[in-house]
């Protein structure tokens, strides 16, 4: 049984009552780098709140090709089909960035989410922000520059985990980017030429982020004003 409230910003955000309550459910697990949490169209068995990790939703096309659409870290939930009325989802969620969070069966959120108000209040917030978060990467993806897109996604990145560095291939930027590697390289290079990050095989490390938030698209912006506006409390805790 967990003694006090993990570093997961809706598991702080919920009210106390609800927090025992859910307690004695959720177990700690390791999320290694490339793990698949859930496939598309296979039934969900847990949720998870990521807290040193950082989960990638992908879509998953009939061809087996995915490109990302959102990213959950410290301030999120993974698999919000259990609680929003379906048992599956077309989306993949893989393990962008490695470290441990806390799972959930599917039992146990779905019956928070149906017999607390609080909860149920939360987790929609969450939900709509999430969306924003979704609708934002396609119109990124669709209007802006791979450089602009790597800085949003750094940035949406580095928010959800504590410290300026990321561990994750360039293979494995691509495939979120959904670009060629060699764009990746060319995009990261770029910008350690002009010191904003450091970049080594497998490492990012952000040098100069009020420079990198200057690169990026207004995306970012958008994301962040409406996870602010959604879930301010995520952002006292």
């Amino acid at each position: 049984m967990l003694e006090t409230c993990p570093a997961n910003g809706l598991l702080t955000a919920l009210p106390e009552a609800e927090w025992l309550h859910l307690r004695p459910f959720l177990e700690q697990v390791e999320l290694p780098l490339g793990k698949t949490l859930y496939e598309s169209g296979h039934k969900l068995s847990h949720v998870y709140f990521p807290v040193t990790a950082i989960v990638s939703l992908l879509y998953v096309m009939e061809n087996g090709d995915s490109t990302e659409i959102a990213v959950v870290g410290n301030e999120g939930i993974v698999g919000i089909s259990l609680f929003m009325g379906g048992e599956s989802t077309p989306s993949r969620g893989v393990v962008l960035s490695e470290g441990y969070g806390y799972r959930l069966p599917a039992k146990n959120i779905k019956e928070a989410f149906e017999h607390s108000l609080p909860v149920t209040h939360l987790l929609l917030r969450y939900t709509q922000a999430l969306i924003t978060q979704m609708s934002q990467t396609a119109v990124c993806n669709r209007h802006h520059s791979l450089d602009q897109r790597l800085c949003r996604w750094l940035l949406l990145s580095l928010d959800r985990l504590d410290g300026c560095e990321l561990h994750m291939t360039q293979e494995l930027i691509a495939n979120m980017l959904g670009v060629r590697r060699e764009g990746v390289t060319n995009a990261a290079l770029n910008l350690q030429r002009e010191g904003i990050i450091n970049y080594t095989r497998g490492h990012i490390r952000v040098l100069d982020r009020p420079i990198l938030e200057s690169r990026t698209c207004e995306c970012y912006a958008v994301v962040q004003k409406e996870y602010e506006r959604l879930l301010p409390q995520l952002r006292s805790t």
